[in-house]
């Protein structure tokens, strides 16, 4: 894979990220796919999902756990739904999680990456201790498939990210740098966040998001690449800095032309990379 090749959130049934269908119509080399439901990750299907990838010229770089009843409408019910990190949704979910780590070794996918939901600041407190310890299991696990696990940011500081990071204390545990949701969630400024976490980061997403919401906007609604204030140019040159050499995926969820605004960020991201590699 060269460097910083173009991607696409995907979906294999729709909803969340591009189709596969759109995906393939915009000829790109590489895809982070979010984990289908159960049904569709039996070695069966798994082994059509890997030649129907494999036909088409694309990699799939990560695969992202979601969960049905994970609710996105406010801050406050993603503090209470997102990820590993509701105590009363844990063990199922660890469960599908470490499902999902399997189905990617399958894939032959190197990375599993989801967001773990809001961890708790305060070390101090019981909650982060608990959150800790399944996270080194999720890590363990991936461990045993060669995997790495990425944590995607947004729902904490990179400060508080960081911290996390070292009391897990694995190897395999990275980062998935999404600045746009640095900005959404009020975390940060991006910039300063790659000074942060930097050299964890071993996935992106190419996404942007205003910090003034528009009458009736929902707090989560993103923006298209280069028109946010995320500076995407910015954190492409902090990127090349800090050496990484990943593929570039475009996360475009809500818009009313997303093809379209899919079309606009591939053309503007590569400008980009022949202004910053000269390639």
């Amino acid at each position: 894979m060269k460097k910083w090749a173009s991607g696409i959130f995907t979906s294999i049934r729709g909803g969340l990220g591009a189709g596969l269908e759109s995906v393939r119509d915009l000829g790109v080399s590489t895809v982070q796919l979010h984990a289908p439901a159960a049904d569709h990750r039996s070695p069966e299907r798994t082994a059509q999902l890997r030649e129907e990838f494999a036909r088409a010229g694309i990699g799939v770089t990560v695969v992202f756990a979601g969960f049905e009843d994970d609710d996105y409408a406010t801050v406050e019910r993603v503090k209470q739904t997102v990820g590993l990190v509701p105590k009363d949704r844990r063990a199922r979910r660890l469960a599908e999680v470490l499902e999902i780590s399997d189905f990617a070794r399958r894939l032959e996918v190197e990375a599993i990456g989801m967001h773990l939901g809001f961890v708790p600041p305060n070390s101090a407190d019981p909650e982060f201790d608990a959150v800790v310890a399944v996270t080194r299991q999720v890590c363990d696990h991936c461990a045993g498939n060669h995997q790495r696990f990425h944590l995607e940011t947004g729902q904490e500081t990179a400060k508080e990210l960081l911290h996390f990071i070292q009391a897990v204390g694995r190897d395999n545990l990275a980062v998935n740098f999404d600045p746009a949701n640095m900005i959404l969630y009020g975390a940060g400024n991006p910039l300063e966040a790659l000074d942060v976490v930097g050299p964890y980061v071993k996935s992106v997403h190419c996404k942007d998001a205003s910090y003034t919401r528009k009458p009736g906007q929902p707090w989560y609604e993103d923006a298209p690449l280069g028109q946010g204030d995320v500076n995407i140019e910015a954190c492409l040159r902090k990127l090349n800095e800090l050496g990484y050499a990943g593929a570039l995926t475009i996360e475009r969820e809500y818009s009313p032309d997303q093809a379209g605004d899919l079309k606009a960020a591939l053309a503007l991201l590569e400008s980009l990379r022949a202004k910053i590699l000269g390639a």
